[in-house]
C-alpha cells in the first residue's frame, strides 16, 4: 500500500480548521475569539493570547470583493470568477514566522484588526526608511507584522496614523500579479531575503506534513478516512519552544482552546509515540516542567501563562504504561529516571496535599481539577472524594512502584499507598451496585449517574469480577449510535450542549474503551471504538459532540479528539 506524504484531494473547512504549520504560533482563519467567526479571513497570532492580528480581504478595483476559499495542508487559497475574469490569492508559510503571498487577477488587502490605537492598545502601521517594507505593530501580540513586497504593487493606507483610524496595506491593487511577505518579528530583525521559490514552499510544506503523516498514521487505509486529517490537526497545532511552553508541544488548537492542560496532552502524546516517540515524550513531559514546590502539575500551560488555580487527574500513570507499551523505541534509563522523579512528586501531591487528615480517599477540590468541569458528580459537593480520582491515582501508583523496582529503587511505599486505596475506593465508595464520589466535608453522597463514575474501569481486574460487571451495564445505559454519553439522555440533567452533562468527548471514550478492553468486554470496547471513530469521519474532531444528533459542538479543531481517533483507528487496524 502506498503512503507515500498526503492524498492531493485533501482538504478542509478554514471556519473548522485553522491553515497552519508545525511550530507556527501562527494561523490563518476567520475565528477570532472565543465562539467568534467573522466573515473575512485574519492572521492570527497565538503569542500573549489569542489576537486577530490582520483581516485579509482579496480586492479588486479599489473594493473587496467576494471569494471562495479553499484550503489544505499546504496551500491556503482565495479565487473569484466573475465571468470575464478569474483571480487567485494563494498562502503557504515558508518557515515558522513567514507566510508567503501571491496574486493574479485579484488584489489582497491586509488590515489592522484592532480598529484603535491607545498608549497601550491596538496596532500602529508605519514604512521603515531602511527597507521600505510596511511594518504593523501590534501591543496586543508585543510582535510586529513586516510585509515586503517581492514583486508587483504596494499601497499603504494610514501610515504614521494615530487614535481611531484605517490602517493597510494593498498588494496587488493595480490587478497586475505581485507577491509578497508578511513575518511576525522582534524589534530588530534583518531585511527579508527571497531564499526560495513560493512553489518550493508550497512544496517544503507538503512534503512535511507528508513525511508527518507517514510517522503518525502509517497504517492508515479505506477503514481509517479520516486518518490524514486527524494527522493534519495534531500537525498544525503544534508550536515551537517559546515563553513558557519550554518543549515543542501540541496545543488543544489553534482555535481559542489554545493552550495544554495538564491531563490534554496525555492522549496527544499517545498518538504520537509510535511514529514520533520524542515528540510524544516532550508532550507527555510538558506540564512537568512547571511543577510547583509540593509535586503538583499547573493547570495549564502556554506561551504567557502558567495557571495553577486548578489542578487536573493524575492519568499520568495510565498514560505511562500505554505510551511505553506503544513508542517507536525504548525510553532510556536516563529518561525513566526522569518521568520516575516527576511521577513520584506528582503523586506524592495527591498523597499528602489533597487528604483530608484521617481519610485514606484523596480529593478534588471543583470539577475542574477533574478534567469534568461541570459534571453531575459535582451537583451537591464540589470538594470531593471521587471514584475516578482514587482509581487513577491507584494505576499510577503501580505504575510508579514497577518503574521504581526497574531502575532499582524502592517500591514498597508506592506498592503500599496503591493497596490501600485500592481498598479505601471498594470500602468507602461502593455502595454494592455503584460507585459514587463522597463529599470531604459533608460526608454525603453525590449523585451517581456522570460517566465519571465509570472511569475506574480502567483499573481493570484489579478490582473485582461483579464490580467490573456492574460498571460495564452502566456504561450501556450511557451509550448512543455515537458513542458514550458522559450523562445517559434519559437522566433528567442531560444537555444536548452541556459541556460535561451530556455530549460525547474523546478524552472519556478513550478511558472507557480501554477500561473495558482490560476488564475483559472486548465486544463492548468495540463497540464504543467503531462508534466513536465514525462520529469523526462524520463531523471531525469537535471539542465535543451532541449526543443524540453526533453534531460537533463548541472548538470544531481539537487535538486530543484527533489523537483517540489516531489511538483507536491504530488499534482497529492492528486487530483487523
Amino acid at each position: 500500500m502506498d503512503h507515500r506524504g498526503a492524498p492531493a484531494s485533501l482538504t478542509f473547512d478554514l471556519r473548522e480548521i485553522p491553515f497552519s504549520t508545525r511550530g507556527s504560533w501562527l494561523d490563518l482563519s476567520p475565528v477570532t475569539a472565543l465562539h467568534t467567526t467573522t466573515d473575512a479571513v485574519h492572521l492570527v497570532s497565538h503569542r500573549n493570547g489569542m489576537h486577530g492580528v490582520l483581516r485579509l480581504e482579496p480586492v479588486r478595483e479599489g473594493a473587496v470583493v467576494g471569494a471562495a476559499w479553499r484550503a489544505g495542508p499546504s496551500v491556503f487559497a482565495w479565487s473569484a470568477d466573475d465571468g470575464d475574469v478569474a483571480g487567485t490569492v494563494e498562502a503557504v508559510f515558508d518557515g515558522l514566522e513567514t507566510l508567503r503571498l501571491r496574486g493574479s487577477g485579484l488584489g489582497l488587502r491586509l488590515a489592522d484588526a484592532a480598529g484603535g490605537l491607545t498608549p497601550f492598545t491596538g496596532t500602529y502601521l508605519y514604512v521603515d526608511p531602511v527597507d521600505d517594507a510596511v511594518v504593523f505593530t501590534s501591543y496586543e501580540t508585543g510582535r510586529r507584522y513586516r510585509v515586503t513586497s517581492v514583486r508587483g504593487s504596494v499601497d499603504v493606507v494610514g501610515g504614521e496614523a494615530l487614535g481611531v483610524a484605517e490602517r493597510a496595506v494593498v498588494l496587488g491593487a493595480d490587478g497586475g500579479a505581485w507577491e509578497a511577505t508578511v513575518e511576525e518579528t522582534t524589534s530588530g530583525a534583518p531585511a527579508y531575503e527571497v531564499a526560495r521559490s513560493f512553489d518550493a514552499a508550497v512544496a517544503a510544506s507538503a512534503s512535511a506534513f507528508g513525511a508527518y503523516l507517514d510517522a503518525v498514521a502509517p497504517w492508515r487505509d479505506e477503514r481509517t478516512p479520516a486518518a490524514a486529517l486527524a494527522a493534519y490537526v495534531l500537525w498544525s497545532s503544534t508550536v515551537a519552544p517559546e515563553g513558557f511552553t519550554t518543549r515543542e508541544s501540541v496545543l488543544m488548537s489553534k482555535h481559542w482552546m489554545d493552550k495544554l492542560w495538564s491531563w490534554d496532552h496525555c492522549f496527544n502524546a499517545l498518538a504520537l509515540a509510535p511514529g514520533l516517540p520524542d515528540a510524544a515524550l516532550d508532550q507527555f513531559l510538558a506540564p512537568f516542567d512547571h511543577q510547583d514546590a509540593t509535586g503538583a502539575l499547573p493547570d495549564s500551560i502556554t506561551h504567557s501563562e502558567v495557571l495553577y488555580n486548578y489542578v487536573k487527574p493524575p492519568i499520568h500513570g495510565w498514560a505511562l504504561r500505554r505510551l511505553r507499551a506503544t513508542a517507536g523505541r525504548d525510553l532510556t534509563r536516563d529518561e525513566l529516571a526522569e518521568v520516575h522523579d516527576r511521577l513520584a512528586r506528582w503523586s506524592r501531591f495527591w498523597l499528602d496535599r489533597r487528604r483530608r487528615p484521617g481519610h485514606a480517599l484523596p480529593y478534588y477540590q471543583h470539577g475542574n481539577d477533574s478534567g469534568w468541569d461541570n459534571s453531575t458528580t459535582f451537583d451537591r459537593d464540589r470538594v470531593i472524594e471521587s471514584p475516578d480520582l482514587a482509581g487513577f491515582l491507584a494505576l499510577q501508583l503501580e505504575v510508579l512502584a514497577d518503574l521504581s523496582e526497574e531502575l532499582g529503587r524502592p517500591a514498597e511505599e508506592w506498592k503500599a499507598a496503591r493497596d490501600a486505596l485500592l481498598g479505601a475506593l471498594l470500602d468507602e465508595l461502593w455502595t454494592g451496585s455503584e460507585l459514587v464520589a463522597v463529599g470531604a466535608l459533608s460526608g454525603e453522597r453525590s449523585t451517581a449517574t456522570s460517566l465519571l463514575n465509570v472511569l475506574p474501569l480502567v483499573l481493570g481486574d484489579r478490582l473485582p469480577a461483579d464490580v467490573r460487571t456492574a460498571l460495564a451495564e452502566r456504561l450501556v445505559t450511557h451509550l448512543t449510535e455515537h458513542g458514550p454519553a458522559t450523562e445517559p439522555l434519559t437522566s433528567p440533567h442531560f444537555e444536548d450542549d452541556g459541556y460535561w452533562r451530556g455530549p460525547i468527548w474523546a478524552p472519556s471514550t478513550a478511558l472507557i474503551e480501554d477500561g473495558l478492553r482490560v476488564s475483559g468486554f472486548t465486544d463492548l470496547a468495540d463497540t464504543v471504538s467503531a462508534r466513536f471513530r465514525a462520529l469523526c469521519e462524520r463531523s471531525g474532531f469537535a471539542e465535543n459532540f451532541d449526543a443524540r444528533t453526533g453534531a460537533g459542538l463548541r472548538d470544531r479543531a481539537y487535538t486530543w479528539t484527533a489523537a483517540v481517533y489516531l489511538t483507536l483507528a491504530a488499534a482497529h487496524v492492528r486487530r483487523g
